[in-house]
C-alpha cells in the first residue's frame, strides 16, 4: 500500500491533528469524498493553528518521499555489501528480512 504522503505531510504542521476536509464548496454543492482530500479542501478545526502554503506542503511531501527513497537505497546498499562479505541471499534475508 502506497503511503499518503499528503497526509503526513499535513501532520507534520501544527503539531499534527489541526485540519479536517471541507464536505461542501463555497456555493453549497457536496463534494464527492474522492475528491476532498486535496489542499484546497483543507479547513483548520484546530484553536490556534494556521495555514501552512500550499508550497511548504509540496516540499515536505517531497522531503518524506526523498526520506523514504534514501532509507530504500541504503537498505539495497547494506543488503549488497553483506553479499560481496559472502552471506548468502538467505542469510541476508534471515538477518535483515531483505
Amino acid at each position: 500500500m502506497e503511503r499518503d504522503y499528503f497526509q503526513i505531510a499535513l501532520h507534520t504542521f501544527n503539531g499534527g491533528n489541526w485540519y479536517g476536509w471541507k464536505t461542501h464548496d463555497d456555493n453549497g454543492n457536496k463534494i464527492p469524498n474522492d475528491q476532498r482530500m486535496c489542499y484546497e479542501c483543507i479547513k483548520i478545526i484546530k484553536d490556534g493553528a494556521t495555514m501552512p502554503s500550499k508550497a511548504e506542503v509540496d516540499a515536505k511531501v517531497e522531503e518524506l518521499k526523498q526520506a523514504d527513497a534514501d532509507k530504500e537505497t541504503k537498505k539495497a546498499s547494506g543488503k549488497q555489501k553483506l553479499l560481496d562479505l559472502g552471506l548468502t541471499e538467505a542469510e541476508v534475508k534471515a538477518l535483515i528480512g531483505v
